[in-house]
């Protein structure tokens, strides 16, 4: 089964914590919004560190390389059955700055036509409420995980 290492970050700014999503890119999703969003992650081999892999998917999302105190987070299954393993830190980056890397896709489809996307278009701080509506569903419950964790610091 496929599996998926990823990486969440958290701030806190007066007292409120904020979390990084990436929107992914692609004709797909270039009109979805709520539900869409996701953490930065990315599929691993068995034998690879699942934290190492997601320290590099993270950095070749968004072009940043994150460093800290890792928080082990309960692993979530998706829809399709992928299993979901994260990590959440406390660490800032310029949002706006992110650089992803690309994907090929035939588009539009059967036009034979290969155009290059960003794996991710976008990534933005949101707070709590507005990240759970923001994130995969599935995903969500790594924000409930790190909340209950971090809420005694808050």
């Amino acid at each position: 089964m496929k599996q998926s290492a990823g990486i969440l970050l958290y701030k806190f700014i007066d007292c409120t914590v904020y979390f990084l999503l990436v929107h992914p890119g692609g004709p797909f999703w270039k009109n979805k919004d709520l539900e869409s969003w996701s953490i930065p992650k990315g599929e691993f081999i068995d034998d690879e560190d699942p934290l190492e892999a997601a320290k590099r998917e993270f950095h070749e999302e968004t072009g940043f390389v994150v460093d800290g105190d890792f928080i082990a987070l309960e692993s979530v299954k998706l829809k399709s059955g992928k299993t979901v393993l994260a990590w959440a830190v406390e660490f800032d980056i310029d949002a706006t700055l992110i650089k992803s890397n690309e994907f090929e896709i035939e588009w539009p489809p059967k036009s034979g036509s290969i155009k290059s996307f960003p794996e991710i278009d976008k990534a933005e701080w949101f707070q709590t409420a507005e990240a759970i509506k923001k994130i995969n569903p599935a995903q969500a419950d790594f924000i409930i995980q790190i909340v209950s964790k971090i809420s005694s610091s808050l």
